[in-house]
This record gives C-alpha cells, sequence and structure tokens, in this order.
C-alpha cells in the first residue's frame, strides 16, 4: 500500500465518506489512482463517474473566456447587452465570473440543488434583480446565480445550448468522453450520512436546468486529472496557457479567486483549481502551475471530505514515505433499534453539549466542542454499560417521564438532559430504565 493509498483511507475515516476516489498526476502525468468505497448495496471503482460540483464553473468560465479571445465580447461588457431580460443586466461579465457583481448566492425559488430546474425564462421570473445583496465591486459574494447568467451568454452567443457547447468546445478537444450532464451506468450514488446514527441517505440526482452551468455535471478522476493540466498548459484547440493565467488573478484583495478559478496556497506552493459540492457529493481538483503536479478527489457525501485541505496530503509527501495504518469508518446498518433512536442526538451536562452517536451496536457519546470521543458504552444483555472512558463498567440508565417518553439520561449520578440545566429533569434515581 503506497502513502496515497494511506491518505485516501485517512480521508474516508474522517471524514465518514460512503465512498471517495481519488488520483494524482506528477509533472503532468498520471501517477496514481485509488478507490475506497464501504458502500452496502453498490460496486464503485476509480473508473466510476462522480458529481463535480461547482467544479462545473471552471468550464463555463473557460468557454466565456474563448469568446472574449474572439472578440465575441469584452469582460468588462455588461451582461444585459447578451441577455437583456435580466434584472442584473449592468452586472459586467468580469463581475459574474469573479462573484463581485453583488448578485445573492442562490437563485429565488425552491433550493436549485434538490429539485429539477425549470427553463432560463422561469429562472429570470423568478430572479428579477430585487434580491442583490450587495453593490457591484463592493466584495466578494459567491453566487451561484450569476454563472447561470454566464451559461445562458454562452448559449446566446454559440447558438446551441450550454451542454452542446461544453462537448464540443471543451469535451471533445481535451478527450474527456468519461464527463456527462446526466449520471451514466458507472456512477456513484449520492449519499448524506446521519451525524448520530450513521446511517445513510440517498440524496437526489437532479437535471437542475437553467442552473447547469453552475453545478450540473458529472465527471471522474481521469477526465479531470486531464482538465487540471489543461488549467495550466492549455490547449491549441481550447484555450491558450497565457489566458488561463490571466484567469487566475485575484480580482479583490481579500479572496485569491479570479475569474472562475481558485488559488489555494498549500505548503509554500500557489495551486489553481476549484472546489466543488452537490447534495450527495463533494469534489476537489488543484494543480500547481509551476510544476503541473495535481491531485483530484470526488466523494459521494453532503459533507466531509475537507475540499481545500486534501491537496497537502496528496502533495506534500513522496509516493514511498510510511504513514500509519487507517482503520475505515464503515456506516451502520439501518434501521436504528427504536430504543437507541431516542437517545441518539444533542445533550447536555450542565452546559456542556454532548453528542450521542450508535456506532456499529455501541453508543458512543463526543463531546461537541473538540469532538474528543469521552465515553463507549457497549451491550451487556438488555443493557448498555460503560467499556470506555470514564465511566468504564457503569451502567446507562434512561429516566421516563410518566408519558413514557425519556426524560435524562443518567449514569453514575450523572445527569445529561435535552436542554443545558433543565430545569423539567428530576434529581437523580427514581424509576429507569437500562439502554
Amino acid at each position: 500500500m503506497t502513502s496515497y493509498d494511506d491518505a485516501l483511507a485517512s480521508l474516508q475515516a474522517a471524514g465518514r465518506l460512503p465512498s471517495v476516489a481519488a488520483a494524482v498526476a506528477r509533472g503532468g502525468v498520471p501517477a496514481w489512482q485509488g478507490c475506497v468505497s464501504v458502500l452496502p448495496d453498490r460496486e464503485v471503482t476509480s473508473a466510476s463517474a462522480y458529481r463535480i460540483g461547482s467544479i462545473t464553473k471552471t468550464l463555463t468560465a473557460v468557454l466565456v473566456l474563448q469568446l472574449r479571445d474572439e472578440g465575441r465580447l469584452d469582460l468588462d461588457d455588461p451582461v444585459g447587452r447578451f441577455v437583456p431580460e435580466t434584472g442584473y443586466a449592468a452586472t459586467t461579465v468580469r463581475a459574474l465570473l469573479a462573484h463581485t457583481g453583488g448578485l445573492q448566492s442562490e437563485p429565488s425559488g425552491a433550493w436549485w440543488e434538490r429539485v429539477d430546474g425549470g427553463s432560463f425564462a422561469e429562472l429570470m421570473a423568478a430572479n428579477d434583480g430585487t434580491g442583490r445583496v450587495a453593490a457591484a465591486g463592493e466584495y466578494f459574494h459567491y453566487s451561484n446565480l450569476g454563472f447561470a447568467l454566464l451559461g445562458e451568454l454562452v448559449a446566446r452567443l454559440r447558438g446551441a445550448p450550454w451542454w452542446e457547447v461544453v462537448r464540443a468546445r471543451l469535451l471533445g478537444p481535451l478527450a474527456m468522453s468519461a464527463t456527462s450532464y446526466h449520471p451514466p451506468a458507472d456512477h456513484a450514488p449520492g449519499r448524506s450520512v446521519d451525524h448520530f446514527a450513521h446511517t445513510l441517505s440517498a440524496e437526489p440526482h437532479t437535471d437542475t436546468g437553467a442552473m447547469a452551468p453552475a453545478g450540473q455535471l458529472w465527471s471522474t478522476t481521469g477526465d479531470l486529472l486531464r482538465w487540471a493540466d489543461f488549467l495550466v498548459t492549455g490547449h491549441p484547440d481550447v484555450l491558450p496557457a497565457a489566458t488561463l493565467a490571466a484567469m487566475v488573478e485575484s480580482t479583490t484583495d481579500t479572496e485569491d479567486y479570479g475569474l472562475g478559478l481558485r488559488r489555494l496556497t498549500v505548503g509554500g506552493r500557489t495551486l489553481v483549481g476549484h472546489t466543488g459540492s452537490m447534495p450527495g457529493f463533494q469534489a476537489s481538483l488543484f494543480v500547481d502551475p509551476v510544476t503541473r503536479d495535481a491531485v483530484v478527489a470526488l466523494a459521494d457525501a453532503t459533507t466531509g471530505l475537507g475540499t481545500e485541505e486534501l491537496p497537502g496530503r496528496f502533495l506534500g509527501f513522496a509516493a514511498a514515505d510510511v504513514r500509519p495504518a487507517v482503520t475505515l469508518w464503515r456506516p451502520s446498518p439501518r434501521p436504528v433499534p427504536p430504543r437507541v433512536a431516542e437517545i441518539l442526538g444533542v445533550w447536555f451536562w450542565g452546559n456542556t453539549a454532548l453528542g450521542v452517536e450508535w456506532v456499529h451496536g455501541e453508543l458512543w457519546v463526543r463531546d461537541l466542542r473538540s469532538g474528543a470521543l469521552e465515553d463507549r458504552f457497549g451491550p451487556l444483555g438488555d443493557g448498555y454499560v460503560g467499556i470506555e472512558g470514564y465511566h468504564r463498567g457503569e451502567t446507562l440508565h434512561l429516566r421516563r417521564r410518566p408519558d413514557g417518553t425519556v426524560g435524562h439520561l443518567e449514569c453514575a449520578t450523572f445527569v445529561w438532559t435535552r436542554a443545558p440545566y433543565d430545569p423539567r429533569a428530576p434529581i437523580p434515581g427514581g424509576a429507569a430504565e437500562q439502554v
């Protein structure tokens, strides 16, 4: 097992990721790829596709810069020159690319990441400009809505839908045949991990419609390594390296974000790329413009990947480095037993918040400030007994109210309540049920 494999296992365990795939290039040449999957009902490999979220924006931005290089637009043109019906007509193309146009972060209406999107006309009708959060140029404010406008600009100037332009002008020349609009047959399923039960829930694979240029696409680690190298070397049929270099120059004093691309400083290196997320998925793509070293990681979990810290894990060591073995995280089986489900979640000892989790038949108690594991309770007959921590050997009790609901938990006179210093909780003692 290489250190790359160990780093991937560490990501999976720390983030509670149902599956995670990653790949590394050294000097522009693919050097390693791997995948860890603990999905109980699906085979996922290094060749499987994942949703890439906002990495999609980097493709949209390149399409806009192609038009600029062709003289079809100027970055300081107002977007209303190309999309006159928008309520943000005075906002420049440059400001939309740089997220400095003052647009709200998300479009009005149902949460676009979780429901199928409608037409561009419907999007504009629901977002007439009144949702603006700042004046143009006032400060950096990330806006998914802004990239929907840019995608429509591309479609109108090219005379074809945004996705058709992506395929013809980007994916074809770069041989990125595994990148798609919809999930292919071999894809990772979007999942959300219950924080306390450690169980998996399915997330939707929506068609985001007019919002697609902001985060619709699916891809693989192999295709994305090609894209990462393109972002620093260019391609004669897509965009020259000089234009790409200009895209990463920061446009504000407070954010390392350029024109659809961001910069990330890791261990003295300045990397170029983007992160991405959609319900059930997270993604990270960064490349060193000097060395062409790159790392891509894709996970089918709504949270947990650590998209900004992972480049340092993979690019900061040699493949031969020795790292300690990691125990993989694995989801708990469903369903959660009812007598366990009723006590999962947040409890308080005085004012100290604790989280009670169900992990493979054990109850784990964590300090929610630090995340430190305080106690583990294992099964003993019909109840649970402390097997690690201060309460080792002690029995955990449920104290029930007259209506049968759990009022508080008690272990060796320590009382845990659902609210800090809950005045409704009786003093320790009285009728109890072991958990």
